[in-house]
Formats: structure tokens, sequence, C-alpha cells
């Protein structure tokens, strides 16, 4: 079974589905998006951090360090990346956690212990667990493993994802999910290649196909603007959804902000916003207006 790394734990999550939930973030997503705000969650490997700011120079890294693959300059520490072999020593050494880890490995029970001590969060809010990432269906097998678990718990299951996956895998998944967070980011097959690195014919095809079953779906429209905020995509994003069959689903419309922009620095990465600006109130507005003139159940944020 391929098993993901799991990259953060959110307690307490209130914009992730219903009530109030934990996130359990999954590392590893086929999709580069331009202005993703979790870059640890992209690649499948384990990654270092390191966040000068935190950093007193203490040395303790350098010190225990096997492999010799760190030096202190005057910009801090440095890695040789061709020494490094991830042992998470220096992560462990540090007192000012100035080196942090990003990715660990559960096992599913592992997981549904974490879950459990959240239970009366979810009895008293309605809430339950998501399945966030990166791309949960990159691990179909642990993530019905683990949706299970939560079903036979009686644990309310969302899954945030793209739907950039084997359709056989998105109904495999729907079994155990009782609500999917789909985020539908252009219309355009060209833009949405140009901004995420992928086609979104199949990702177009998973969204009707669960739409057309009644699974319950929620759609998630990023609102960037120079990227995919303008009229011309907003109405056909609207567009598509309304031509939808049966019920639609509800939008939730998450307005860009350049969150991320402190995590890219800490793995050594520098940002670029291609260009890429937020809404300001009024336009955010009238996106929201767009939609309700198709007759689309829509809010900003969730």
């Amino acid at each position: 079974m391929n098993q993901p790394l799991i990259f953060d734990i959110k307690s307490y999550a209130i914009n992730d589905g219903p009530g109030i939930r934990i996130t359990i973030f999954f590392k590893g997503c086929p999709l580069k998006c331009a202005w993703c705000h979790n870059p640890e969650s992209q690649l499948p490997e384990q990654q270092k951090f390191y966040t000068a700011s935190r950093c007193i120079g203490a040395r303790d890294c350098i010190a225990i360090c096997p492999n010799n693959a760190l030096k202190l300059t005057p910009d801090g520490i440095v890695t040789d990346w061709e020494l490094c072999n991830l042992c998470e020593k220096c992560a462990e050494a540090c007192p000012t956690k100035a080196i942090e880890m990003s990715g660990r490995f559960y096992t599913p029970q592992e997981l549904l212990k974490i879950i459990e001590k959240e239970r009366v969060h979810f009895e008293q809010s309605g809430g339950g667990v998501t399945i966030s990432g990166g791309e949960p269906l990159m691990f179909p097998e642990y993530l019905v493993e683990l949706l299970g678990l939560c079903k036979q718990a009686g644990i309310h299951t969302t899954v945030d994802t793209s739907g950039f996956a084997p359709n056989e895998t998105l109904l495999d998944v729907a079994e155990y999910t009782d609500l999917f967070l789909y985020d539908l980011k252009l219309i355009n097959p060209v833009q949405h290649k140009k901004w995420t690195g992928v086609d979104n014919k199949l990702i177009l095809e998973n969204l009707k196909f669960l739409v057309d079953k009644e699974y319950p779906v929620n759609i998630r429209v990023p609102l960037i603007k120079n990227v995919n905020a303008d009229e011309r995509n907003l109405k056909e994003t609207a567009q598509f959804i309304s031509e939808l069959n049966g019920k639609k689903p509800f939008v939730n419309l998450l307005p860009y902000h350049p969150l991320g922009r402190g995590k890219y620095q800490k793995m050594g990465i520098v940002y670029d916003s291609y260009g890429m600006e937020e809404l300001t109130d009024i336009e955010t507005e009238q996106a929201v207006q767009l939609f309700k003139t198709f007759g689309i159940e829509v809010e900003v944020g969730g």
C-alpha cells in the first residue's frame, strides 16, 4: 500500500467542512499551483525547513550532523544537500526549532486515535475529520482504509480534492466520504495547465460524475487577480456549475492571500507571485453577485 507522509494535523478547523473538524494533510500533489500556500504539500518526500529568524547560532545541529552537511554562515545555517540524508538529527538537536522536518508516517490506526480525541468537538458542532493535502487521492488504498475506520467510528468524513485522479479511485473513495470539497480553479484547459501544470479535462469529468451520482459536493473556487478572477473565467465557471445535473453544489469563493510566502523562504525557495494579486472587497462582492445571477448558492470563505 502506497502510504503518504502527513505534514500537518490541524485541530479545531472551522473552514474545512461543516462544524469543528480535525484536518489531516497528506504530502504529495500532482498539481503545482502557482499560488499554493502549502508548498511543502507538493512533494511526497520528507523535507527540511529552516527559519533563520529563530536561529541563535548554537551550532548543536552542526555538531550532531553525521555527514558534516551543515555550516554556519553570516546568513545562518546552510545545508549541503549532496551530503544531507534527512536523518532528522539536526532538527532534534536545534534548541529553538529553527530547523524542522516536514512529513512523518502514521498508520491509519494511529491517525484514528488522534482523531478520536476531538470527538467531543464533533458531537457538539456537527463536525468531523477532513482529509486534505496535497492531494489525498494520490494514496487511494490508505485513504479508503482511514476513511473506513472513521466511518466505523461514526465520524463524519470530508475529502478536500482537486479531482485529478482516475474515476475508479474517486468511486472507491466516495463510498466512505460524506462530503467532497472540490477545487475548481480555471475552466479554460490551456490556462489551467499554465497555472497548475495539468489539464483540467479529468477534473471536470470527475466533478460531473460526482454530481450526477448525487454525492455531496461543495465546490471551492480560488479568486486570484490576474489568474482566474476575470469576468470571462468567472462567468464560464458559474455557467459550468449551473449546467450540472441535479442539485447544484454550494460554492465557496476563496480570495487569494500570499500566506505561503514565509514557507517558501523556510524551504529556501524564492517566492514568485507571477503577477498574482489580492482582490478588493468590491471585486470579491462582484464575483459573489455574478455567481448568484446563475442561481448558485455562494459565500466567501469556508
